[in-house]
């Protein structure tokens, strides 16, 4: 088995002193679940292993398949909230209010923290109070291999807007291996119930960016994805395109919604899931334009400029 090496943790700005690893409950996970009976026992065995001992709340999407019920008998000491019906990500939302933890950690049935990173992350966000979320750095698979949209993550044009923050400045991030600070997490209402899966993280981004919070990638707080698929379903591809396409069009100047939707069509496979998807999205049109709130003018800046490095490093890649 090959395994990433570690990115060694920094001795200058943005550094807090390491703590030995002992109980720590600044940090509970929460881990939202639809179905996963078959893969989250290994999970909830790794984050019961953590040195931390945090408390784990597991949110039931309406499983048909007995997942809440194994969660009880083989986990007593996790919390499980049982949902009337399947609200996507937004069932987070549940599990948060069920904790009195300052920080969150997300978890899937299916990724989990490495031993000592739920403290580290907690110790970033006491020294750092401007930063509302942690993007921990994700190793994928049984053979350990880095998530590749940590790249997107580092080699980007948007700056710092304040010195002294560790990591890396981003824009968006991944839900399943991210920490979050409570406070501002219920301050701009989580995530949204009408997003559902496929991206959702985008739109409670640009809200904790707007309210003036910072959201870093952190190389040195590690988390693994074991996944039992390759690729991302049809479902999850249509509305992550749906969920995108909302973006734009609600949230973005009329310029870049126009690029923005153009690229998203013409950069998309010409298949099933992307034709529903458009449909997805022109069919609540009129709903999204009522509600439009553009980004405010330095979030709307950084955006055209990761606008412009995604298209243009797509165009490279493919020879365009």
């Amino acid at each position: 088995m090959s395994v990433a090496p570690r990115t060694p943790e920094p001795t200058g700005a943005g550094a807090v002193p390491r703590r030995p690893l002992h109980a720590d409950r600044r940090v509970a996970v929460v881990i939202v679940v639809l179905n996963g009976r078959r893969r989250i026992g290994r999970t909830l065995e790794r984050l019961s292993a953590l040195p931390e001992q945090p408390h784990i709340v597991v949110v039931d999407n309406a499983s048909t398949d007995g997942t809440a019920d194994l969660v009880t008998e083989r986990f007593p000491d996790v919390q499980v909230v049982r949902l009337p019906e399947n609200v996507g990500a937004a069932g987070r939302n549940a599990g948060v209010a069920a904790v009195d933890a300052p920080y969150v950690a997300f978890a899937e049935d299916d990724s989990w923290y490495e031993h000592g990173a739920l403290a580290t992350a907690a110790d970033l966000l006491d020294a750092h109070p401007q930063v509302a979320l942690i993007n921990a750095h994700v190793l994928v698979g049984d053979d350990r291999r880095p998530e590749p949209l940590h790249e997107d993550m580092i080699d980007t044009p948007v700056g710092e807007r304040r010195a002294g923050l560790p990591g890396h400045r981003i824009l968006s991030f991944l839900e399943g291996v991210s920490i979050v600070r409570r406070s501002a997490y219920d301050a701009v209402d989580g995530f949204d119930s009408r997003r559902g899966i496929g991206g959702p993280e985008e739109h409670l981004a640009a809200e904790l960016l707007a309210a003036g919070w910072e959201l870093r990638y952190v190389p040195w707080v590690r988390a693994y994805h074991v996944p039992d698929h390759t690729a991302p379903s049809e479902l999850v591809r249509r509305l992550g395109l749906r969920n995108a396409l909302w973006f734009a069009w609600e949230r973005r100047p009329l310029g870049p919604a126009l690029l923005w939707t153009l690229h998203l069509v013409r950069s998309s496979p010409a298949n099933r899931a992307t034709l529903l998807g458009v449909c997805d999205a022109l069919r609540e049109l009129p709903h999204i334009l009522r509600g439009r709130r553009p980004l405010p003018a330095d979030v709307e800046a950084d955006m055209r400029l990761l606008d412009t490095h995604k298209m243009t490093s797509k165009a490279r890649r493919y020879g365009r």
